[in-house]
């Protein structure tokens, strides 16, 4: 089975349709599949629900299919460095559902993992419950939450062998590997793809049965917050 392809949109086609849902790693601009975004961007692709823990920054990242009114629903846990992304949500232009971060991951990682739900505390009394059946386990309530099969995950690591086993580096781990899990289809993007059997499988973060279509690439590696201290006077 052919994995690697020459570029993003070449590993994408066949795979967009209007109305479909996305699952997409990151967390900020750390670790997010940027190229694979580009191009479903350049698609023109619309109506998209996207799962992903924020919705990168104004005019970068996921962002960019803010700009272009592509995303109909986004499932997240933070929008606050996007102002695009909050004035789309206030205006009723984009439809929201917030996750606290632990459920949102493990929402994906359930999916992943052939499991339709799973029962947790985190929400329980808030308006995160809300609609959520609710069950009593040792005298304490849980909510119901629902795993995320998506139709499409796309998701950035660091290395990668030709069939699809996938290394991340640092935090750029993040909410990668749950988002390849939950995908009908994964399309990964990394910095290198190295010869099969030169990784160590110790070191194997995601391994290449989740990963159906690699694309090797370039990427800009932006800072999304830069803080700097006063230069000290002598």
């Amino acid at each position: 089975m052919k994995k690697v392809y020459a570029n993003a949109t070449e590993a994408l086609d066949g795979l967009l349709h209007d109305g479909m849902f996305i699952s997409a790693g990151g967390f900020g601009l750390c670790g997010i599949p940027e190229l694979l975004i580009d191009a479903i961007v350049d698609s023109g692709v619309k109506e998209l629900t996207i799962a992903s823990n924020n919705c990168g920054i104004d005019g970068f990242g996921l962002g960019k299919l803010l700009d272009t009114k592509q995303i109909r629903k986004m499932l997240s846990s933070y929008v606050g460095e996007n102002a695009e992304f909050m004035r789309q949500y206030l205006s009723g232009e984009l439809e929201l559902e917030f996750n606290p971060q632990g459920t949102l991951a493990e929402r994906m990682r359930a999916g992943g993992s052939g499991i339709p739900g799973f029962y947790t505390k985190t929400g329980v009394g808030t308006r995160i419950a809300e609609g959520k059946e609710v069950k009593v386990f040792d005298g304490e309530e849980f909510i119901l939450e629902r795993g995320i099969v998506a139709d499409l995950s796309i998701v950035k690591a660091w290395k990668a062998d030709d069939t699809g086993n996938l290394v991340f580096r640092k935090t750029a781990r993040n909410f990668n590997p749950p988002a390849a899990m939950s995908g009908k289809v994964c399309v990964a993007e990394v910095e290198e793809i190295v010869p099969r059997g030169s990784l160590d499988p110790d070191h194997i973060h995601l391994p290449g049965i989740y990963v159906h279509r690699l694309i090797q690439g370039q990427h800009e590696k932006r800072i999304e917050k830069v803080t700097t201290r006063k230069r000290e006077e002598v």
